[in-house]
């Protein structure tokens, strides 16, 4: 294609198979038609500016593929157009001119010539065909009578087409004059162009024939559509005319108070946009209720059900906020960590932003108490810029709390979840159910089942209330569910929901959390200031440390509260106050500290092992005693364990037993003497599959007489071939082991991908170390052998040395 031409001013060549092409952007020009078309491209205007006094020249026009390329070539130009003539030019602007031009007949781009200064190309003109046949006559009174049906039933065609049908008698000229005529809206410029490029008269007129009977068979729905809106706002006319007649007629009686009230529920219903099955009940039982002495019981009842329905938000929405930056910003404002939980949110609102129909997930947070799982839902639905709601589920034993009573007694009312709908006034707020594994079952039902079609998200859709016995929506709900462990909670609800655990906070987190929430939060509640009493990094650190001992930070909160209301007795009392506190004046105020470090108590005896355990509240640490008496080979098990931790016990007696000879053990030992394992604190039950790395190496650093490391931790299963097997919550577990003061914890190497969600700076200051036999254990947890080991001081000289230490 030669596009190298230097730009003139020439006019165009006298071969008559040689014109000048002009493009089209968004229409396509039929022969026999006169269009107007107004040009300001820079191509364009050079084609005009040389046709100017040159009306009668010929000019090719063709459409464009695309209507957002700007200067097109050859290329993105369709392949047939239509030779016009240009009947006029008249000047609209400095570069912007409008042309009329007289469609011609049709041709095809045999070659192209230039593009500069305008394009130009070489043509091969399309005869029409004048075979007329009785096919062709059919078919082009058809399209007659179709179109003269069409201007019927749309208005906006031009009127002078209805006259001009009956003069074109040609039906290949027909079909373009109408297809030419045809709106933008009905028919796209690819579909003209179908039209344009039909060389063959009867299949051109079928393909007009087939676009206008499309619209026409639209035309027809629209006025039985229309037909319909009117017949029904006549009939809404009459009944309003008879309505306010019969209203008249009451208040001449005295009889219309009952009859206003009525009118007025009604009314509120209507503004609710109820949907048409709700709109339905509502009909009838608004009719009932006029028929009811307003003494009655059952009027009550019908009235109250009406108001709920009014009350009930079933079309009304608030706009999420759908900035992945803004949520992400005001999750950071209110809570310090929390990264997966934050990370979740962030995903829906993204998934938000792309589709707006994406109905909302169920979130179960699964955390110690104390971790803020209650107080996510509060800056979820503020970073969304929705409404919140909290539904307590603790102790709850009634189905009908969450599905609502039937509506056979006066004071039956809905379930919870639709008076927190009511309560929220919107269909799409951030609603909490809190504590789901703490609902219990009696023989009111068991509520827990009740919510397996509330939480489920291909079921609430037509979520159904016993009360308001009508399909409501709640897809659009974003649930949240707090729960402290799984084992309350059953299976087929827990399949509903995504799980995402929130363990405890770490030291640096709390010492975060304290400065940037609990402080400023508890002195604006006593009515100080930090001129008044000043929490410095250290005295935090002590309330932490010697104060607390929780995953959460509620008593962290409890204990800042105590040192605040201590400093307002003296300010109240007129004092002019200016505390610091420190250390010193943390323990000056809440007295000696009630939790200490175990391990600095303890002694490097031999048959002690520091284990880590799990509890709903968290990770902590668990001490495994091991002692031995003579006796006939019998192991005695204390400290209230149950079954799964006595099996871990005898499971390790009998490794060890199995590897005597190894352990330069004599085979006959256990022979001669009785062993007893003890776990202290036996007030509280102790269960799980995690101490038998932890018995193992108590019993072995007691028969070796090597005590073990006292900065180690381990958890961990054993199996009678010396494997040792995966245990669960590892990050609580490391939690506690930091809090304790741990430098080095082993855990099983199958839990090496459980390390991914312990914060780093725990694993910066913590060695942990992966075991996959029993044989690594003993090597890294066990102190040189003593050479006399000393016996374990009695209950007595113990009591003494506690007294002679305080």
């Amino acid at each position: 294609m030669p596009t190298g031409d230097p730009p003139s001013r020439t006019p165009p060549q006298s071969d008559p198979d040689t014109v000048p092409i002009l493009p089209l952007r968004n229409s396509v020009l039929f022969p026999m038609s006169v269009v107007p078309i107004n040009v300001g491209r820079p191509r364009s205007v050079r084609l005009v500016e040389d046709l100017l006094g040159r009306e009668r020249a010929l000019v090719g026009v063709i459409s464009q593929r695309s209507p957002d390329v700007d200067e097109p070539t050859f290329k993105e130009l369709y392949g047939v157009g239509t030779l016009a003539r240009v009947v006029k030019v008249i000047r609209l602007g400095p570069s912007n001119y409008s042309v009329v031009l007289n469609g011609l007949g049709r041709f095809r781009v045999k070659s192209a010539l230039s593009l500069e200064p305008y394009m130009r190309g070489k043509i091969e003109r399309i005869p029409e065909s004048l075979v007329r046949d009785v096919e062709l006559e059919a078919l082009g009174a058809g399209l007659r009578e179709a179109t003269r049906e069409v201007l019927g039933l749309m208005p906006n065609l031009p009127r002078d087409t209805a006259g001009i049908l009956d003069n074109v008698r040609e039906p290949g000229a027909l079909a373009d004059l109408i297809a030419s005529n045809f709106p933008q809206a009905q028919a796209s410029v690819g579909d003209k162009q179908e039209i344009l490029e039909a060389f063959d008269v009867k299949a051109r007129v079928r393909l007009v024939l087939a676009m206008v009977g499309r619209q026409l068979e639209v035309l027809r729905v629209k006025k039985e559509i229309s037909s319909m809106v009117q017949e029904e706002m006549g009939k809404s006319q009459r009944e309003y005319i008879l309505r306010q007649q019969m209203k008249s007629i009451k208040e001449e009686l005295g009889e219309g108070g009952d009859d206003d009230e009525i009118e007025e529920l009604r009314e509120r219903i209507r503004r609710a946009k109820v949907p048409p099955e709700v709109e339905k009940v509502v009909r009838k039982q608004i009719s009932r209720l006029r028929s009811m002495a307003q003494q009655s019981a059952e009027f009550n009842v019908t009235k109250t059900y009406l108001e709920w329905i009014a009350d009930l938000p079933w079309s009304k929405t608030t706009v999420d906020r759908i900035s992945v930056e803004d949520v992400r910003r005001c999750l950071d404002e209110d809570h310090l960590g929390l990264e997966k939980v934050k990370k979740r949110i962030v995903e829906f609102t993204a998934i938000r932003q792309l589709r707006a129909d994406k109905k909302g997930p169920i979130l179960l947070f699964i955390g110690p108490p104390g971790v803020g799982k209650t107080s996510l839902g509060k800056s979820i639905a503020r970073s969304m810029g929705r409404r919140y709601e909290r539904i307590a589920l603790g102790g709850v034993r009634d189905e009908a709390e969450i599905r609502g009573h039937r509506r056979t007694y006066v004071g039956a009312l809905p379930g919870r979840i639709l008076q927190a709908l009511k309560k929220a006034g919107t269909k799409n707020p951030v609603l909490v159910l809190d504590e789901v594994d703490k609902m219990g079952v009696d023989l009111r039902g068991d509520p827990a089942a009740a919510l397996l079609e509330v939480l489920d998200p291909e079921q609430n859709v037509t979520f159904q209330d016993h009360y308001l016995d009508l399909p409501f929506d709640v897809s659009q709900v974003l649930f949240l569910a707090t729960a402290n462990n799984y084992d309350g909670i059953p299976p087929a609800l827990l399949d509903r929901m995504e799980v995402i655990d929130v363990p405890g906070y770490t030291r640096t987190d709390k010492l975060g959390i304290a400065r940037e929430f609990l402080v400023p939060k508890q002195l604006s509640a006593h009515g100080l200031t930090e001129e008044r009493l000043e929490f410095t990094e250290q005295g935090t650190a002590s309330l932490i440390d010697h104060y607390t001992r929780e995953a959460g930070v509620r008593g962290l909160e409890r204990q800042i509260a105590a040192m605040c209301r201590a400093t307002a007795v003296k300010v109240a009392e007129g004092e002019d106050v200016h505390e610091v506190a420190t250390p010193e004046h943390v323990e000056k105020v809440l007295g000696p500290h009630k939790h200490r470090p175990e391990l600095a108590e303890r002694d490097l005896a031999p048959g002690v092992a520091t284990g880590l355990g799990w509890t709903p509240a968290g990770g902590e640490i668990l001490f495994i005693e091991a002692t031995r008496m003579p006796g006939r080979g019998n192991v005695v098990l204390t400290g209230n364990m149950r079954n799964v931790m006595q099996e871990s016990a005898s499971t390790a007696v009998s490794f060890v037993r199995s590897k005597a000879d190894r352990l330069h053990l004599d085979p006959q030992w256990l022979k001669e003497i009785d062993l007893h394992l003890h776990i202290p604190q036996h007030g509280t039950p102790k269960d799980g599959p995690s101490a038998g790395v932890t018995m193992f190496t108590a019993v072995a650093s007691l028969l070796l007489g090597a005590p073990v490391r006292s900065d180690v931790a381990m958890t961990g299963e054993i199996s009678l071939r010396g494997r040792v097997l995966p245990v669960g919550g590892i990050k609580e577990k490391l939690l506690a082991a930091h809090r304790a003061g741990i430098r080095e914890v082993l855990i099983p190497a199958k839990n090496r991908r459980d390390l991914e969600d312990v914060p780093q700076d725990i694993k910066d200051q913590m060695k942990v170390t992966l075991i996959s036999t029993m044989d690594e254990v003993l090597p890294l947890v066990l102190e040189p052998p003593q050479a006399k080991p000393a016996p374990p001081p009695s209950d007595d000289e113990e009591e003494e040395q506690e007294q002679v230490g305080a």
